[in-house]
């Protein structure tokens, strides 16, 4: 009985230990929150900018004569089977199914687009994604790691880029960039975007313009360089967006062990007291049981 009591102090002390780190590694992922959730904020606000500049000049451009052999807008080789997907995971564990459903919805994608005769390359950020695909042995064609953890422009726009000269150089007919995406303080959502050919984009019905000069004869430069930077800045958002879903839900993971650790030790202390007392009520009886033979 002496070992078993042993062992579930053991136990008891362990439990709490890694109540401990939970409950630590939550108040991190909650500051990491935060700021990363600032961060998303305002990248929001300029990402809408640049697509509300886009709109307008795109429809400015669309009343002329040019821009309806965009390539940017306009797939001018629909027959090419081959698709680029680029997808956003952590670089660390620890935040419940956020890294696996992500690779859930890109295996979903890619299933799709067999059943289409459609072929797909992926392009992958997060260490988690690379040790996935590199364990089930399923070709990655471009990978980086770190990124996913400290979002940067130019490395951002470094990457995307490589997908996007396939794109223009008639190798690729589209790109997908899939990430789960911050919602709210207790949720995520998963967001699939099709980066190229840039999907429909309109003005709200009441916008006044934006534009304080109107297009010129280099309308289709000005076009390319402005979807340019708004592919590469869809790229950035997606890694500040995702690394507030990462913290968001590691402390949601983190909140959930650490009530998991305070019930377990509390019901550890229940098996103890109820061993303790079955221990010292068995040595009473043969306290008890030596002073009546002695009788």
């Amino acid at each position: 009985m002496g070992n078993n009591l042993k062992d579930i102090r053991k136990q008891i002390s362990s439990v709490l230990n890694t109540q401990k780190t939970t409950r630590a590694m939550k108040l991190v992922s909650t500051s990491k929150l935060k700021k990363a959730d600032e961060m998303a904020r305002r990248s929001k606000v300029y990402a809408n900018k640049i697509v509300e500049v886009l709109a307008e000049i795109k429809a400015k451009v669309s009343n002329g004569n040019s821009a309806v052999d965009n390539p940017y807008f306009f797939l001018e080789n629909k027959n090419l089977n081959l698709v680029d997907i680029v997808l956003v995971t952590a670089d660390k564990g620890l935040c419940g199914g956020f890294n696996i459903n992500t690779i859930k919805e890109v295996n979903r994608l890619i299933a799709e687009h067999k059943l289409k005769d459609m072929k797909v390359r992926l392009r992958v950020i997060g260490k988690k994604a690379v040790e996935y695909y590199r364990f089930n042995e399923i070709e990655v064609l471009d990978s980086v790691v770190g990124l996913s953890a400290s979002p940067d422009y130019a490395k951002a726009a470094e990457f995307i880029n490589k997908a996007v000269e396939d794109y223009l150089n008639g190798v690729t007919s589209k790109i997908i960039l899939i990430h789960n995406g911050f919602k709210n303080m207790i949720s995520q959502e998963m967001k699939v975007s099709q980066l190229l050919p840039i999907e429909a984009i309109e003005l709200p019905q009441v916008c006044s313009s934006i534009l304080e000069v109107e297009p010129n004869e280099q309308e289709n430069e000005i076009l390319n360089q402005l979807a340019n930077k708004y592919v590469e800045f869809s790229m950035y958002f997606a890694l500040v967006d995702s690394l507030a879903a990462e913290h968001s839900a590691r402390m949601q993971a983190m909140d959930a062990a650490t009530s998991n650790a305070g019930e377990l030790a509390k019901s550890l202390t229940i098996a103890y007291n109820k061993a303790r007392q079955e221990a010292i009520t068995t040595e009473l009886v043969e306290i008890n049981t030596g002073v009546e033979s002695m009788k």
